[in-house]
């Protein structure tokens, strides 16, 4: 409270390059903490898009094994050919 523009102390972004009062061991731990939040955001990204390749992996195994299903219910390849064999075997 109190700065100019309305902003608290807390919330003012600073450059540590530019900072006068920061040791050179405060530079070191703010770039620390900047990339290990850096890190966080990336590996959220990838968590996402992680989930969405597994989810569309397992639509495709599942749609090849439902259709695989249907189409060996629908063969009555091997029915019709029992029919013929019996049919043989009833003339012979």
């Amino acid at each position: 409270p109190g700065e100019p523009g309305g902003e608290a102390a807390f919330a003012r972004r600073i450059d540590p390059e530019r900072e006068p009062g920061l040791s050179p061991e405060q530079r070191r731990l703010m770039a620390q903490v900047e990339r290990a939040q850096r890190q966080r955001a990336l590996q959220r990204r990838l968590r996402g898009r992680n989930a969405l390749l597994a989810l569309g992996i397992g639509a495709v195994a599942l749609g090849i094994y439902g259709y695989t299903f249907y189409s060996v219910s629908q063969e009555r390849f091997l029915d019709e050919l029992e029919q013929e064999a019996e049919a043989a075997r009833a003339r012979a």
